[in-house]
């Protein structure tokens, strides 16, 4: 084989292998440019204030002027009274980040002068404008290594296209005379000193706020949402999106999950400032998690049955399925315990979230002594559909069952006519279980969101292989 075939050859080995580890997100947010336009507001409030506070060091030389001769002048004490950025705009740069654009922004300084020439000495204030300031930022995202964001400014250059000093004092005329040096020497000090702020901004101000995005979200005691980034956040030219982990987990034992998330063909919505896109992945890794931790087995006891459903949990009322129950047990209480053989598996498409759960459950007779006898195992299966919102920053939501369908998988009891147990379960699980489930579900899992964001105008739409969660934000500041 020839040398170039062989590198044809570990070419192809090569992107085979970076094929295979790629990670696909679980979870997905994208910013649309209306998301960054509302950032850009925030953070040029910020920035303004950043900037305001900017000191300028005192400026000393030598000038010559005509008919006077040299001159050495000083200029002390330099207040920023006024920093406006009036006209600004943030665009997403592909393979860089984001691009801040400021323009026709303007300054307004004072400070005192002292002049020196011959034998005469002297001393004033003075007044400056700066207008017509250009400011362009650059700022590269990625990540480190426990999977926060990152941002730095990669490159700041800001140009001042017009500076107007007016000196007042006795010899206020001698410093007009040569003012465009003092403007020259003023608008290289102001241009230096912004992107140093820029870059002292970033830093300290949106780094450290960038940071408040969790990489993990905690549920409760038990469960957490690794929402780590999978990869540096990502720009196109309408959007930032950030890939996620999105997967479910235990806080007491922490396990791979079996499969990996499959590509999300995210849609090009831009009503919206944000975009959550939680793929079937997220949703299942949450079976995963709470079945291995044996989170998915409930007891169904007489307590537990509402007392406007006119039943009761007693062999009493099973005996007219069951005729051997009368002999074996009479009139004893009863309790059922349903568990999960597997981790329930959903599907979600354009006509929302479904799944069909197997659940166990085990029969007991409790006797006198609290003791607890085996009757029978039914298997239950049933079509169960979701409804999904988001409220409070979190994922909310409700299950409905259809007709549970069942069958008889061991019995202490002889056998019997399962299907005629039919409606007496559906009333069990639905009076019973569903609540319980839907009781947890309302309290939601919380989305991976920036500290002191609220989200409003929530937007729910089903995909292949995902749920897209859109809303608009709002900055809520600190006191």
């Amino acid at each position: 084989m020839g040398m170039q075939s062989v590198a044809v050859a570990c070419g192809a080995l090569a992107l085979c292998l970076a094929l295979s580890t790629a990670t696909n997100p679980g979870f997905v947010v994208r910013i649309t440019q209306a998301g960054l336009d509302y950032a850009q507001e925030q953070g040029i409030a910020i920035l303004e204030k950043e900037l305001a506070q900017l000191k300028l060091p005192d400026i000393s030389g030598d000038s010559r002027v005509l008919r006077v001769g040299k001159v050495h002048y000083e200029l002390s004490r330099l207040r920023l009274r006024d920093f406006q950025l009036p006209y600004s705009r943030i665009t997403p740069i592909s393979n860089v980040g984001l691009q801040v654009s400021i323009s026709n922004a303007f300054a307004e300084l004072d400070g005192d002068w002292r002049v020196k020439f011959l034998f005469i000495r002297d001393h004033g204030s003075f007044d400056l404008k700066v207008e017509n300031i250009y400011i362009k930022i650059l700022l590269r995202l990625g990540s480190d290594t426990t999977g926060r964001p990152t941002i730095s400014t990669s490159d700041c250059s800001a140009h001042i296209s017009k500076v107007r000093v007016l000196f007042s004092g006795k010899l206020a005329w001698l410093y007009n005379l040569f003012h465009r040096v003092i403007e020259s020497r003023l608008r290289k000090n102001l241009e230096s000193k912004v992107c140093d702020n820029v870059a002292k901004s970033v830093h300290n101000d949106l780094q450290m706020y960038i940071r408040t995005l969790p990489v993990t979200a905690k549920i409760d005691n038990k469960f957490g949402i690794a929402y780590s980034l999978v990869a540096p956040p990502r720009a196109t030219a309408q959007s930032l999106d950030a890939d996620l982990k999105g997967e479910f987990y235990s806080l007491a034992h922490r396990s791979p999950i079996p499969f990996s998330p499959l590509p999300l063909a995210f849609p090009s919505d831009h009503e919206r400032m944000v975009y959550f896109g939680a793929s079937s992945y997220f949703f299942n890794t949450a079976g995963i998690a709470y079945h291995k931790a044996g989170a998915l087995v409930f007891e169904i006891t007489e307590a537990m049955i509402p007392k406007d459903v006119e039943f009761k949990l007693e062999t009493s009322v099973f005996s007219a399925f069951i005729p051997q129950l009368e002999e074996m047990y009479p009139n004893m209480p009863m309790k059922f315990r349903l568990s999960a053989p597997t981790a329930p598996f959903l599907t979600i498409g354009p006509g929302g979230i479904s799944f069909q759960p197997i659940v166990d459950a085990q029969a007991y007779a409790i006797l006198p002594n609290s003791s607890l006898a085996p009757l029978f195992l039914l298997s239950l299966t049933g079509n169960v559909s979701a409804v999904i919102n988001v409220r409070s920053g979190r994922i909310v939501g409700s299950l409905d069952v259809g007709r549970i369908r069942l069958s008889l998988k061991d019995s202490a009891v002889g056998t019997f006519q399962v299907r005629m147990m039919q409606s007496l379960m559906n009333i069990l699980t639905s009076s019973t279980l569903l609540p319980r489930l839907n009781a947890r579900l309302d309290e939601g899992f919380p989305l991976p969101l920036l500290d002191r964001i609220q989200l409003s105008n929530i937007l729910v739409r089903f995909h292949q292989n995902f749920l897209l969660l859109g809303a608009d934000v709002r900055f809520q500041p600190r006191g």
